[in-house]
């Protein structure tokens, strides 16, 4: 029997969080469609959100894409936590926060892969 490391789980975890808020964006419950109005974003980019959040998982569950899968997510995460930095909403922050952390230690999982496999070419 193999053993599964935390390096193996953290990606599916995260690739788990991204579709369930891609899901809650897409869907958009009123409270979420009133927090993005809010904010002063149009009446659509609730899709945009959920279609970034539902991309950064596909590309997640890939180890061939992780490493994009990351980028995007902690992206998606850091414009989230500046959105509500800005409105003053410091407690929303925190689980974006933790997220692009999060996305940032699958990435650099990712990355050094990529170079022990030698599939990153030397500049």
């Amino acid at each position: 029997m193999s053993k599964i490391s935390w390096r193996q789980i953290l990606p599916v975890v995260l690739a788990a969080f991204f579709v369930v808020g891609s899901l809650s964006n897409i869907v958009a419950p009123r409270s979420i469609f009133e927090e993005y109005l809010k904010w002063g974003y149009p009446h659509w980019f609730h899709f945009v959100t959920g279609s970034l959040e539902l991309m950064t998982a596909v590309l997640l569950a890939r180890a061939r894409t992780r490493l994009w899968g990351s980028a995007l997510g902690c992206t998606v995460m850091l414009a989230a936590l500046a959105t509500v930095t800005v409105h003053g909403e410091y407690g929303h922050g925190v689980a974006p926060l933790v997220v692009a952390i999060l996305s940032i230690v699958v990435g650099w999982i990712a990355w050094r892969k990529r170079l022990a496999g030698g599939s990153v070419v030397a500049a």
